[in-house]
Protein backbone atom coordinates (compact mmCIF):
# COMPACT_ATOMS: atom_id res chain seq x y z
CA UNK A 1 0.00 0.00 0.00
CA UNK A 2 1.32 3.71 -0.95
CA UNK A 3 2.57 5.93 1.92
CA UNK A 4 1.00 9.61 1.60
CA UNK A 5 2.52 12.15 4.11
CA UNK A 6 0.79 14.86 4.64
CA UNK A 7 2.10 16.63 7.61
CA UNK A 8 4.44 18.95 6.24
CA UNK A 9 2.88 21.80 8.36
CA UNK A 10 4.70 20.17 11.27
CA UNK A 11 7.61 18.91 9.44
CA UNK A 12 8.44 18.28 5.79
CA UNK A 13 9.59 15.25 4.39
CA UNK A 14 10.97 13.54 2.71
CA UNK A 15 13.79 15.89 2.67
CA UNK A 16 15.50 16.13 -0.96
CA UNK A 17 18.07 13.76 -1.12
CA UNK A 18 20.84 16.19 -0.93
CA UNK A 19 20.24 17.01 2.47
CA UNK A 20 20.37 13.80 3.69
CA UNK A 21 24.03 13.62 2.13
CA UNK A 22 25.11 16.79 3.64
CA UNK A 23 23.98 15.63 7.06
CA UNK A 24 25.89 12.31 6.22
CA UNK A 25 28.85 14.35 5.11
CA UNK A 26 29.68 16.26 8.10
CA UNK A 27 28.91 13.53 10.50
CA UNK A 28 32.00 11.45 8.70
CA UNK A 29 34.14 13.71 7.68
CA UNK A 30 33.88 17.69 9.49
CA UNK A 31 32.02 16.41 13.51
CA UNK A 32 33.58 19.44 14.61
CA UNK A 33 32.23 22.14 17.34
CA UNK A 34 32.15 25.82 15.24
CA UNK A 35 33.96 28.44 16.77
CA UNK A 36 35.19 26.43 19.37
CA UNK A 37 39.07 25.68 18.36
CA UNK A 38 41.41 26.33 15.62
CA UNK A 39 42.25 23.39 13.55
CA UNK A 40 41.26 22.64 10.23
CA UNK A 41 37.90 20.78 11.07
CA UNK A 42 36.42 23.87 13.49
CA UNK A 43 37.53 26.01 10.29
CA UNK A 44 35.34 24.04 7.55
CA UNK A 45 32.77 23.82 10.35
CA UNK A 46 32.83 27.49 10.75
CA UNK A 47 32.69 27.92 6.90
CA UNK A 48 29.39 25.75 7.05
CA UNK A 49 27.86 27.72 9.77
CA UNK A 50 28.90 31.19 7.83
CA UNK A 51 27.77 29.96 4.77
CA UNK A 52 24.00 28.98 5.83
CA UNK A 53 23.77 32.39 7.18
CA UNK A 54 24.47 34.09 4.07
CA UNK A 55 21.98 31.82 2.34
CA UNK A 56 19.55 32.40 4.79
CA UNK A 57 20.39 36.52 4.68
CA UNK A 58 19.94 36.01 0.73
CA UNK A 59 16.57 34.53 1.23
CA UNK A 60 15.03 37.17 3.66
CA UNK A 61 17.00 40.13 1.94
CA UNK A 62 18.70 40.79 5.35
CA UNK A 63 22.02 43.19 4.44
CA UNK A 64 23.98 41.62 7.42
CA UNK A 65 23.78 37.47 7.85
CA UNK A 66 25.70 37.81 11.51
CA UNK A 67 21.85 39.74 12.19
CA UNK A 68 20.66 36.35 12.21
CA UNK A 69 21.50 34.05 15.00
CA UNK A 70 20.60 29.74 14.94
CA UNK A 71 18.19 28.50 17.66
CA UNK A 72 16.84 25.63 18.65
CA UNK A 73 13.36 25.73 16.60
CA UNK A 74 11.11 28.51 16.03
CA UNK A 75 9.56 28.23 19.94
CA UNK A 76 12.97 28.71 21.30
CA UNK A 77 13.15 32.13 18.80
CA UNK A 78 9.73 33.09 19.50
CA UNK A 79 10.80 32.88 23.61
CA UNK A 80 14.01 34.65 22.71
CA UNK A 81 12.35 37.73 20.51
CA UNK A 82 9.47 38.15 23.21
CA UNK A 83 10.53 38.04 26.06
CA UNK A 84 14.14 39.74 25.21
CA UNK A 85 12.09 42.94 24.24
CA UNK A 86 8.93 42.97 26.70
CA UNK A 87 9.24 44.35 29.99
CA UNK A 88 6.32 45.41 32.28
CA UNK A 89 4.12 48.26 31.39
CA UNK A 90 4.77 47.24 27.85
CA UNK A 91 1.90 46.67 25.63
CA UNK A 92 2.14 44.21 23.02
CA UNK A 93 -0.51 43.22 20.03
CA UNK A 94 -1.26 39.41 18.61
CA UNK A 95 -3.71 37.84 16.67
CA UNK A 96 -6.12 35.37 17.37
CA UNK A 97 -4.84 32.76 15.21
CA UNK A 98 -1.35 32.78 17.32
CA UNK A 99 0.20 29.39 17.72
CA UNK A 100 1.34 28.07 21.53
CA UNK A 101 4.74 29.10 20.79
CA UNK A 102 3.27 32.76 20.95
CA UNK A 103 -0.02 32.62 22.92
CA UNK A 104 1.72 31.00 25.76
CA UNK A 105 4.61 33.42 26.54
CA UNK A 106 2.61 36.46 26.40
CA UNK A 107 0.42 34.44 28.61
CA UNK A 108 3.29 34.08 30.94
CA UNK A 109 4.24 38.07 30.22
CA UNK A 110 1.03 39.25 30.86
CA UNK A 111 1.23 37.59 34.31
CA UNK A 112 3.72 39.66 34.91
CA UNK A 113 2.37 43.21 33.94
CA UNK A 114 2.85 43.04 30.66
CA UNK A 115 -0.49 44.49 28.51
CA UNK A 116 -1.21 42.06 25.72
CA UNK A 117 -4.20 42.63 22.81
CA UNK A 118 -5.21 39.60 20.59
CA UNK A 119 -6.94 41.02 18.17
CA UNK A 120 -9.92 38.82 16.98
CA UNK A 121 -9.82 37.36 13.44
CA UNK A 122 -12.95 36.43 11.69
CA UNK A 123 -13.90 33.01 11.09
CA UNK A 124 -11.59 32.64 8.29
CA UNK A 125 -8.34 33.28 10.38
CA UNK A 126 -8.28 36.81 8.56
CA UNK A 127 -7.21 40.29 10.14
CA UNK A 128 -8.37 43.44 9.70
CA UNK A 129 -5.40 46.12 9.53
CA UNK A 130 -7.59 49.01 10.80
CA UNK A 131 -8.67 46.57 14.32
CA UNK A 132 -4.86 46.33 15.01
CA UNK A 133 -3.88 50.17 14.60
CA UNK A 134 -7.36 50.49 16.72
CA UNK A 135 -5.75 48.20 19.45
CA UNK A 136 -2.56 50.64 19.49
CA UNK A 137 -2.02 52.40 22.61
CA UNK A 138 0.76 54.75 24.04
CA UNK A 139 2.96 52.41 25.50
CA UNK A 140 2.80 49.40 22.44
CA UNK A 141 6.03 48.30 21.54
CA UNK A 142 5.49 45.28 19.80
CA UNK A 143 3.28 43.81 17.14
CA UNK A 144 3.61 39.85 16.96
CA UNK A 145 1.85 38.33 14.07
CA UNK A 146 2.04 34.45 12.43
CA UNK A 147 2.69 34.93 8.56
CA UNK A 148 -0.03 32.33 8.32
CA UNK A 149 -2.16 30.02 10.09
CA UNK A 150 -0.97 26.60 10.84
CA UNK A 151 -4.59 25.78 10.76
CA UNK A 152 -5.85 27.05 8.04
CA UNK A 153 -3.26 28.47 6.10
CA UNK A 154 -4.53 31.80 6.19
CA UNK A 155 -2.19 34.86 4.90
CA UNK A 156 -2.04 37.46 6.90
CA UNK A 157 -1.05 41.05 5.23
CA UNK A 158 1.84 41.70 6.58
CA UNK A 159 3.23 44.45 4.05
CA UNK A 160 -0.02 46.68 5.46
CA UNK A 161 0.78 45.66 9.26
CA UNK A 162 4.44 46.49 8.63
CA UNK A 163 3.52 50.01 7.65
CA UNK A 164 1.32 50.30 10.51
CA UNK A 165 4.27 49.05 12.92
CA UNK A 166 6.53 51.80 10.92
CA UNK A 167 3.88 54.37 11.25
CA UNK A 168 3.59 54.11 15.06
CA UNK A 169 7.05 53.60 15.75
CA UNK A 170 6.13 50.09 17.11
CA UNK A 171 8.81 46.76 16.53
CA UNK A 172 7.01 44.16 14.08
CA UNK A 173 8.03 40.47 15.28
CA UNK A 174 6.92 37.75 12.07
CA UNK A 175 6.73 34.49 12.85
CA UNK A 176 7.66 32.86 9.96
CA UNK A 177 7.05 28.83 11.11
CA UNK A 178 4.85 28.58 8.16
CA UNK A 179 5.75 31.01 5.01
CA UNK A 180 9.48 30.42 5.32
CA UNK A 181 10.36 28.90 2.43
CA UNK A 182 7.30 29.12 0.43
CA UNK A 183 6.57 32.37 0.51
CA UNK A 184 8.82 35.64 -1.00
CA UNK A 185 9.94 37.20 2.23
CA UNK A 186 11.76 40.67 2.20
CA UNK A 187 12.29 42.18 5.92
CA UNK A 188 13.03 45.29 4.32
CA UNK A 189 9.95 46.02 2.40
CA UNK A 190 7.82 44.61 5.01
CA UNK A 191 9.26 47.00 7.89
CA UNK A 192 10.32 43.28 9.59
CA UNK A 193 12.01 44.63 13.18
CA UNK A 194 12.82 40.71 14.07
CA UNK A 195 11.54 37.25 12.27
CA UNK A 196 11.69 33.85 13.61
CA UNK A 197 11.25 30.71 11.22
CA UNK A 198 12.15 26.87 11.55
CA UNK A 199 15.05 24.98 9.85
CA UNK A 200 12.45 21.86 9.43
CA UNK A 201 9.52 22.93 7.36
CA UNK A 202 9.37 24.46 4.22
CA UNK A 203 13.51 25.39 4.38
CA UNK A 204 13.73 21.21 4.18
CA UNK A 205 16.66 20.84 7.07
CA UNK A 206 16.61 18.56 9.82
CA UNK A 207 14.38 19.13 13.15
CA UNK A 208 16.43 20.73 15.46
CA UNK A 209 16.99 23.96 13.83
CA UNK A 210 15.77 27.24 13.13
CA UNK A 211 16.37 30.88 13.46
CA UNK A 212 16.12 34.38 14.92
CA UNK A 213 16.92 37.81 12.52
CA UNK A 214 16.72 40.85 14.96
CA UNK A 215 17.30 44.15 13.21
CA UNK A 216 20.27 46.40 14.24
CA UNK A 217 20.29 47.92 17.40
CA UNK A 218 17.00 46.50 18.79
CA UNK A 219 17.77 45.93 22.67
CA UNK A 220 16.70 42.35 23.15
CA UNK A 221 17.78 40.78 25.87
CA UNK A 222 19.03 36.70 25.53
CA UNK A 223 16.69 34.20 27.17
CA UNK A 224 20.32 32.23 28.21
CA UNK A 225 24.01 32.98 28.80
CA UNK A 226 27.03 30.30 28.65
CA UNK A 227 29.85 29.83 26.10
CA UNK A 228 30.19 31.15 22.89
CA UNK A 229 33.16 30.64 21.63
CA UNK A 230 34.27 34.82 21.50
CA UNK A 231 34.80 37.07 24.25
CA UNK A 232 35.83 34.32 26.65
CA UNK A 233 37.74 37.05 29.08
CA UNK A 234 34.32 38.78 29.80
CA UNK A 235 31.98 37.49 32.74
CA UNK A 236 28.61 38.88 30.81
CA UNK A 237 27.07 37.62 27.66
CA UNK A 238 28.79 39.32 24.70
CA UNK A 239 26.40 41.88 22.91
CA UNK A 240 27.97 41.04 19.58
CA UNK A 241 25.44 39.65 16.88
CA UNK A 242 24.89 36.58 16.22
CA UNK A 243 26.90 35.09 19.52
CA UNK A 244 24.84 36.85 21.73
CA UNK A 245 21.93 34.33 21.34
CA UNK A 246 24.45 31.66 20.65
CA UNK A 247 25.04 30.32 24.30
CA UNK A 248 26.24 26.73 23.91
CA UNK A 249 27.32 24.47 20.75
CA UNK A 250 25.42 25.20 17.80
CA UNK A 251 23.83 22.26 16.24
CA UNK A 252 26.16 22.05 13.13
CA UNK A 253 24.97 18.80 11.46
CA UNK A 254 21.47 20.50 11.50
CA UNK A 255 23.05 23.14 10.06
CA UNK A 256 24.79 21.14 7.64
CA UNK A 257 21.81 19.76 6.31
CA UNK A 258 19.78 23.36 6.03
CA UNK A 259 22.41 24.85 4.19
CA UNK A 260 21.57 22.03 2.01
CA UNK A 261 17.96 23.18 2.24
CA UNK A 262 18.94 26.06 1.21
CA UNK A 263 20.40 25.42 -1.41
CA UNK A 264 17.87 23.20 -3.16
CA UNK A 265 15.34 26.01 -2.26
CA UNK A 266 17.47 28.59 -4.55
CA UNK A 267 18.29 25.59 -7.15
CA UNK A 268 14.25 25.08 -7.47
CA UNK A 269 13.06 28.61 -7.24
CA UNK A 270 10.59 29.79 -4.60
CA UNK A 271 7.88 30.87 -6.83
CA UNK A 272 7.79 27.59 -8.61
CA UNK A 273 7.58 25.81 -4.93
CA UNK A 274 4.96 28.28 -4.16
CA UNK A 275 3.19 27.78 -7.37
CA UNK A 276 3.17 23.69 -7.23
CA UNK A 277 1.89 23.71 -4.01
CA UNK A 278 -0.58 26.18 -4.70
CA UNK A 279 -1.71 23.64 -7.22
CA UNK A 280 -2.07 20.72 -5.39
CA UNK A 281 -4.13 22.91 -3.11
CA UNK A 282 -6.52 24.11 -5.31
CA UNK A 283 -6.93 20.56 -6.66
CA UNK A 284 -7.84 19.20 -3.06
CA UNK A 285 -10.18 22.05 -2.08
CA UNK A 286 -12.14 21.56 -5.51
CA UNK A 287 -12.11 17.80 -4.68
CA UNK A 288 -13.63 18.56 -1.56
CA UNK A 289 -16.49 20.45 -2.74
CA UNK A 290 -18.04 17.22 -4.41
CA UNK A 291 -17.91 15.38 -0.61
CA UNK A 292 -20.78 17.08 1.18
CA UNK A 293 -20.09 15.64 3.94
CA UNK A 294 -16.62 17.36 4.39
CA UNK A 295 -16.58 20.79 5.65
CA UNK A 296 -13.54 23.01 4.99
CA UNK A 297 -12.30 25.84 7.40
CA UNK A 298 -10.09 28.71 6.35
CA UNK A 299 -10.49 30.92 2.66
CA UNK A 300 -10.41 27.89 0.93
CA UNK A 301 -8.87 29.85 -1.38
CA UNK A 302 -5.58 27.85 -2.77
CA UNK A 303 -3.85 31.96 -3.61
CA UNK A 304 -5.16 33.33 0.03
CA UNK A 305 -3.38 30.29 1.72
CA UNK A 306 -0.82 28.34 2.46
CA UNK A 307 -0.67 24.26 1.52
CA UNK A 308 -2.39 23.71 4.65
CA UNK A 309 -6.19 22.85 4.62
CA UNK A 310 -8.26 21.99 7.95
CA UNK A 311 -11.34 19.87 7.69
CA UNK A 312 -13.93 18.27 9.50
CA UNK A 313 -16.17 15.46 8.64
CA UNK A 314 -20.08 15.44 10.13
CA UNK A 315 -20.84 13.09 12.40
CA UNK A 316 -17.11 11.88 13.10
CA UNK A 317 -14.51 12.93 15.49
CA UNK A 318 -11.33 14.58 13.94
CA UNK A 319 -9.37 12.39 16.25
CA UNK A 320 -11.03 9.18 15.07
CA UNK A 321 -11.17 10.27 11.20
CA UNK A 322 -7.41 10.78 11.65
CA UNK A 323 -6.91 7.25 12.73
CA UNK A 324 -8.88 6.08 10.25
CA UNK A 325 -6.50 7.83 7.43
CA UNK A 326 -3.58 6.91 9.07
CA UNK A 327 -3.92 2.72 9.90
CA UNK A 328 -6.83 2.01 6.75
CA UNK A 329 -5.14 3.69 4.11
CA UNK A 330 -1.82 5.27 5.30
CA UNK A 331 -2.26 8.55 5.06
CA UNK A 332 -0.30 11.23 7.54
CA UNK A 333 -1.74 13.98 8.84
CA UNK A 334 -2.54 15.69 12.09
CA UNK A 335 -5.94 15.84 13.98
CA UNK A 336 -6.43 17.92 17.00
CA UNK A 337 -5.58 21.48 18.36
CA UNK A 338 -2.67 21.81 16.29
CA UNK A 339 -1.55 23.66 19.18
CA UNK A 340 -3.38 26.84 18.29
CA UNK A 341 -6.39 26.44 20.77
CA UNK A 342 -6.89 30.66 20.17
CA UNK A 343 -7.20 29.78 16.24
CA UNK A 344 -9.85 27.00 16.95
CA UNK A 345 -11.72 28.93 19.65
CA UNK A 346 -11.61 31.82 16.59
CA UNK A 347 -12.93 29.47 14.06
CA UNK A 348 -15.51 28.01 16.48
CA UNK A 349 -13.87 24.50 16.43
CA UNK A 350 -12.25 24.60 20.01
CA UNK A 351 -14.71 21.38 21.22
CA UNK A 352 -14.50 19.82 17.39
CA UNK A 353 -11.20 20.25 16.46
CA UNK A 354 -9.94 19.73 13.07
CA UNK A 355 -7.92 17.02 10.85
CA UNK A 356 -5.28 18.87 8.55
CA UNK A 357 -3.51 18.05 5.62
CA UNK A 358 -0.66 19.96 4.81
CA UNK A 359 1.24 19.91 0.83
CA UNK A 360 4.70 20.16 0.20
CA UNK A 361 6.86 20.58 -3.00
CA UNK A 362 7.50 16.58 -2.63
CA UNK A 363 3.40 15.20 -2.76
CA UNK A 364 2.41 14.47 -5.87
CA UNK A 365 -0.90 15.04 -7.61
CA UNK A 366 -2.17 11.38 -7.23
CA UNK A 367 -2.00 11.57 -3.39
CA UNK A 368 -4.43 14.47 -3.48
CA UNK A 369 -6.69 12.47 -6.08
CA UNK A 370 -6.02 9.14 -3.64
CA UNK A 371 -6.64 11.24 -0.01
CA UNK A 372 -9.90 12.50 -1.87
CA UNK A 373 -10.87 9.06 -3.03
CA UNK A 374 -10.23 7.75 0.85
CA UNK A 375 -12.55 10.69 2.16
CA UNK A 376 -15.42 9.58 -0.18
CA UNK A 377 -14.71 6.25 0.78
CA UNK A 378 -15.02 7.47 4.33
CA UNK A 379 -17.82 9.70 4.29
CA UNK A 380 -20.14 6.92 1.78
CA UNK A 381 -19.76 4.41 5.16
CA UNK A 382 -21.57 7.13 7.25
CA UNK A 383 -25.12 6.26 8.60
CA UNK A 384 -27.53 7.89 6.56
CA UNK A 385 -30.66 10.21 7.77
Amino acid sequence: MRYVYFDNAATSWPKPPSVLQAVEHFLREVGASPGRAGHKRTVEANRMVDETRELLAKQFNIDDHEQISFTLNATDGLNTAIKGILKPGDHVITSSMEHNSVSRPLYILEKQGVQVTKVKCDCQGSICVKDIEKAVKPNTKLIVITHASNVTGTIMPIKEIGELAKKHNIYFLLDASQSAGIEDIDVKKYNISMMVFPGHKSLYGPQGTGGLYVSGGLPVQPLRQGGTGSKSDTPGQPEILPEKFESGTLNAVGIAGLRAGLRYIHQVGIDNIKEYEQQLTKRFLNGAREISELVIYGPRDAGKQLPVVSFEIKGLKAGDVGNILDEKYNIACRAGLHCAPDAHRTMGTFERKLVRFSFSYFNKPEEVDYALDCLKEITSELPKN
